[in-house]
């Protein structure tokens, strides 16, 4: 597909001249045609406003109509896979990196050729919405968690391991400044994603690469020595009770809030929840526990195109325009995600915040996202859970890895 169409190409147009007079007076131009199609994006609530932000301006200045329906982000993906080929699903949907796979085996997006413009964005943006060296979604934003202190109760950013971390929570919590020493999410599933850092940290991934640099389903890492030594580090922290299986994210999120925890692992999209109770927050890395680097999932977000979208040409234009940094710098503006193109970025990264988890992330692992990935995190999360809160971490550990290992064999 080519990277740009234009709008007559795209929607089958020609501009003719006034009745039969001839050609208009010179002080005068032909008005542009505006297009009257009308694109349906499926996005969640958290994005929603930044992509109605830049849909009205593409609209303003071409004259596409959008319907912007709002789902949960859960929902998404699996409801896009199940109408798109009746042809009542949408034309482009607002999704992750890790869903790339599983669409692609389901061959519902089409596939984007941006041409010199790949050469705009950073690498790990493409390389997240690439499966095969070709690229499936166009990158807008990428997001990883890293380590957000309170700086009143912890002026300067921590220095030393994450045991290290933990005393001086647990010194503050002994001070009366603070009722738990730090917080990282779990609830009900487990929270294998906020808990990856720690366990890149003992050197356990979940796949192994092939010589491309892929991920490859055939190489499950997880239950090898290394993530049995992370198992039974997280053992430790829950009987230690510095992990809680109670605290999901938005009692995470409510804890920090009331200014009660000196640390929490998480993401930018609590950030906006801190400040505005009167928190002041600094984002950090994400000290090691186990002596190697902590390294948290790079996630991608993007558009994809549907390939079943009856306004492909006019979707493909829309796909064009948000490759442009005016694009992004919208979407940044209004949603305030780490824009995926460079220039974008290096505006962005200047505010303390975005700065503070683009250093976080600058060792971060792209979230995978081949199909296989879909069997691994049900028993991964429900496996941390149970150590966690009691379950011997090994033989856990090791079950739940040759869970999964069936479940990628089943396909």
């Amino acid at each position: 597909m080519r990277r740009s169409i234009t709008l007559a190409a795209a929607l089958g147009l020609t501009l003719s001249l006034a009745a039969c007079s001839g050609s208009p007076a010179d002080d005068e131009t032909t008005p542009e045609a505006k297009d009257t199609s009308t694109l349906t994006i499926w996005v969640d609530d958290t994005r929603a406003e930044a992509v109605q932000a830049v849909a009205d301006k593409f609209t303003a200045e071409n004259g596409t109509k959008f319907e912007l329906v709002q789902k949960d982000f859960g929902d998404i993906k699996d409801e896009f896979i199940a109408q798109a080929p009746t042809g009542k699903g949408p034309d482009l949907i607002v999704g992750a990196n890790d869903w790339v796979g599983t669409l692609v085996q389901n061959g519902v997006v089409e596939p984007l050729d941006l041409g010199d413009k790949a050469g705009d964005f950073l690498d790990v943006t493409i390389q997240g919405l690439s499966q095969d060296g070709q690229l499936y979604g166009l990158p807008y934003a990428f997001e990883n968690i890293g380590l957000v202190r309170n700086t009143d109760l912890v002026p300067d950013a921590p220095t030393g391991s994450f045991d290290e971390l933990i005393a001086q929570g647990q010194a503050l919590v002994a001070a009366g400044k603070a009722t738990y020493p730090v917080l990282i999410q779990v609830g009900e599933g487990g929270d294998a994603y906020h808990l990856y850092p720690l366990q890149t940290s003992f050197g356990s991934v979940v796949f192994g690469t092939d010589d491309k640099g892929n991920y490859d389903p055939a190489q499950l890492k997880i239950g090898d020595a290394a993530g049995q030594a992370f198992a039974t580090y997280i053992g430790k922290l829950g009987s230690q009770g510095v992990l809680n299986a109670d605290i999901n994210g938005d009692g995470a999120r409510d804890i920090f809030a009331e200014g009660k925890a000196p640390f929490m692992v998480t993401g930018s999209w609590y950030v906006p929840a801190f400040t505005d109770a009167g928190i002041k927050v600094a984002v950090s890395e994400i000290p090691s526990a186990g002596g190697q680097p902590s390294q948290p999932m790079v996630g991608v977000q993007g558009f994809f195109l549907s390939s079943k979208s009856k306004n492909k040409l006019v979707g493909q234009k829309f796909i064009d325009y948000l490759a442009t940094a005016d694009a992004q710098d919208k979407l940044f503006e209004v949603g305030g995600r780490a824009p995926a193109v460079e220039a974008s970025f290096e505006k962005a990264k200047s505010d303390p915040i975005i700065g503070g988890f683009g250093l976080a992330g600058a060792n971060g692992q792209v979230q995978p996202s081949i199909a296989a990935m879909g069997a691994v995190w049900e028993d991964w999360g429900l496996a941390e859970k149970a150590i966690i809160t009691g379950s011997d971490p090994v033989s856990t550990w090791t079950a739940a890895a040759t869970a999964i290992q069936t479940k990628i064999d089943a396909g």
